[in-house]
């Protein structure tokens, strides 16, 4: 069952792209208007890049949020990502190529993504500075996309730091697993989920995972350890059902909520 949202703005012509209003005092109603709205970050699992009609169902979903919020995505790599950072191994490469690799990987999804979204800017962001002007000074619909950014640092990882450097409201992150376990329940079968933790108990956690390129662990070290930092408030959902992304954003949700509130 779907939900809509409503939300409308105003139309100011060519002057809206610039985030300038026709009349004298433009300027701080657009940054009124702007604060309004929830900031949001989605860390977007790899899954999605898989098959075009999930590609196309989570896009319309992200373009029905950014009706109301305003937004930044995160992609992840996926299984091709895993797929080609393995080959590499088997090449001799190392960590930090695999690194690379796995980068330019996430950003062709990034790019994927662009092209099944309404209105997003037309290349993903490799820069948060960029990333940040595009998202305080751009359309407020228009969606901010990412890819990965650095060596050592997961997809997740970018969208907690790209989080933090915006202030945002909600980080969520959106994977198959309906939410932080303390083993992998792929795996374990009696794998303890929690419905929620504090930052630091999140560190403790996840600690004991092994980060390498490619790893599949719903939240690393860096990216927990980022967001202790913030204090940012994160839900982990299973993101299958696409759907569950809007209801998480407005609370509803039976993943795992990361906050300094138990």
């Amino acid at each position: 069952m779907g939900i809509t949202l409503w939300y409308t703005c105003p139309n100011w012509g060519n002057n809206y792209k610039t985030g300038r209003h026709p009349k004298g005092n433009g300027d701080q109603k657009v940054e009124h208007e702007r604060s309004e709205r929830m900031k949001v970050v989605i860390s977007l699992g790899g899954m999605f890049f898989s098959e075009v009609e999930k590609l196309k169902g989570v896009a319309a979903i992200l373009d029905e949020l950014a009706r109301s919020c305003n937004l930044c995505v995160v992609t992840g790599g996926g299984t091709h990502a895993r797929e080609y950072i393995s080959r590499a191994r088997e090449l001799g490469a190392n960590e930090a190529f695999c690194d690379y690799l796995g980068i330019a990987l996430t950003r062709i999804n990034a790019k994927l993504l662009i092209a099944a979204l309404h209105d997003a800017y037309p290349e993903p962001f490799r820069d948060y500075q960029e990333a940040a002007m595009a998202h305080r000074s751009g359309p407020e619909q228009r969606i901010v996309v990412m890819g990965g950014v650095s060596p050592g640092y997961t997809t997740d990882a970018v969208a907690a730091l790209l989080a933090d450097y915006l202030t945002a409201e909600l980080l969520l992150i959106v994977t198959s697993v309906d939410g932080v376990y303390d083993s992998d329940p792929h795996v374990n079968p009696t794998a303890r989920k929690y419905e929620k933790l504090s930052p630091k108990e999140l560190v403790a956690l996840t600690m004991k995972a092994e980060l390498k390129a490619g790893s599949r662990i719903v939240i690393d070290p860096v990216a927990a350890k980022l967001i202790e930092r913030s204090g940012m408030r994160t839900i982990v959902i299973d993101g299958r059902d696409p759907h569950a992304i809007i209801d998480a954003v407005h609370g509803k949700h039976h993943g795992t909520e990361i906050s300094e509130s138990q």
